[in-house]
């Protein structure tokens, strides 16, 4: 090896080590910094800065791959490991989840930072499917929501609430899941539950999760936030898991806000009605003629301005403090979805699932510059499994990467490798 090359992959892995190492110092001298905190009132400001777990899988990941002398990818771990990212918690008794939930708002309050937390612990979550669990019953899920605030206390956190949990209700999981329709009641319970007492902490922001803009049509979705109690909290969640581009999801976000507006502070007509709003896949303000272009295309956003034209018309410009705001996951959208080569899946291709050649997207921060975006957030934590994907091709193997991808919540570096080596923006040092 040419001495040059040496030296530039022995500064390389130092670089990578020395990064990881200073996150705790760095955080230390957050602490000082006043215009680092959120307001009183636990709604996040443009100025909120999150907390950065210094042992994250990534630093951690960091350090191996330095070990392994693969430096490249090191330093590329180093950077992602400087940024914010959540904290998921799953599972555990409720003295477990408040000890746990009670460690990570320490360590944040300790440097002056805001930690993003996740509650993932619903009866029935994800319909049984690659991230199935959740508590044993509704009482025991209220429990352990009760001792998840109880962990928060006075302190400040953001909480994203139950990611799928609304978007993905009982109901939607086959005629044989919920006959009675009495599963899905306490869902929608259950979820006003957890967002009214982690709200009822003086300094949590919380927000429900609404899946994400290729999923249910906005009025749905506007309905289901109502149901669920999101008038008690800051808002909603975007995108969480998924690689839909920030843009089209802002958009989508916006669309339900101004829903739910029309819905119950809108005008007379629009009252209780928020099956009428128009939607990423029609929207009556279009022509519907079947010329091209000519009515609504989730597949193609330039035909949603007949969506934005719709909500012009009947919406007007409600103030911004009139609607509800909502945070986006942009921990694996920098490329945008995924599409899968046309006809090489018969059955569906699971655009969500481990998605190929993704990338990191937009940094977390709650400088958004968009008027109802109140952060951008990486809550799914980049490297993570989503499951042993198939594909719906009936084997154990995942087509894309050929193996059993590892099962959900899994640590896998070449995802998180290729994650960061394909982030858009590219991946910088957070300073």
């Amino acid at each position: 090896m040419k001495p040059r090359n040496l030296r530039r992959r022995v500064t390389a892995a130092l670089a990578a080590v020395a990064a990881c190492a200073a996150l705790t110092a760095t955080q230390g001298q957050a602490q000082a910094q006043a215009q680092a905190a959120p307001s009183q009132d636990g709604t996040l400001t443009p100025a909120t800065k999150f907390y950065v777990d210094p042992l994250s899988k990534a630093a951690k990941q960091a350090l191996a791959d330095v070990r392994n002398g693969d430096f490249a990818n090191a330093a590329n771990m180093a950077k992602l490991a400087s940024h914010p990212q959540a904290e998921w918690f799953t599972e555990g008794t409720p003295d477990e989840v408040r000890a746990k939930v009670d460690g990570l708002v320490r360590k944040a309050r300790v440097v002056g930072r805001t930690p993003l937390l996740v509650a993932y612990n619903v009866p029935g979550r994800d319909c049984s499917q690659y991230s199935s669990g959740g508590a044993a019953s509704s009482a025991a899920y209220r429990k352990w929501i009760d001792a998840f605030a109880a962990g928060i206390g006075d302190r400040k956190a953001v909480v994203v609430v139950e990611p799928d949990g609304l978007a993905l209700l009982p109901r939607d999981c086959g005629p044989a899941v919920d006959p009675t329709g009495e599963l899905t009641a306490t869902r929608i319970a259950d979820l006003e539950y957890a967002v009214r007492t982690l709200k009822s902490k003086p300094r949590t922001a919380v927000y429900l999760d609404a899946g994400n803009v290729l999923w249910r049509p906005v009025g749905d979705m506007a309905q289901r936030l109502l149901d669920a109690g999101v008038r008690y909290s800051d808002g909603f969640s975007l995108n969480v898991s998924n690689t839909h581009p920030t843009d089209h999801n802002t958009r989508y976000g916006t669309w339900i806000a101004k829903c739910m507006w029309l819905a119950t502070e809108g005008p007379d007509w629009a009252r209780g009605h928020t099956d009428w709003c128009a939607t990423q896949y029609y929207s009556p303000a279009a022509p519907n003629d079947g010329t091209p272009g000519n009515a609504v295309d989730s597949a193609d956003p330039a035909t949603w301005r007949w969506t934005d034209a719709w909500f012009d018309q009947n919406a007007g410009t409600p103030p911004n403090d009139a609607l509800h705001h909502f945070v986006i996951d942009t921990s694996r959208n920098g490329l945008g979805a995924w599409t899968p080569e046309p006809g090489k899946y018969s059955g569906d291709p699971e655009i969500w699932c481990n998605a190929p050649g993704r990338g990191l997207g937009p940094r977390p921060t709650a400088d958004t510059g968009a008027p109802l975006v109140d952060a951008y957030l990486w809550i799914k934590i980049p490297g993570e499994s989503d499951g042993s994907c198939t594909r719906n091709t009936g084997g154990t193997i995942d087509p894309e990467y050929g193996i059993v991808d590892p099962p959900a919540g899994t640590w896998w570096p070449d995802q998180v490798h290729s994650l960061a080596r394909n982030a858009a923006p590219r991946l910088t040092f957070n300073r």
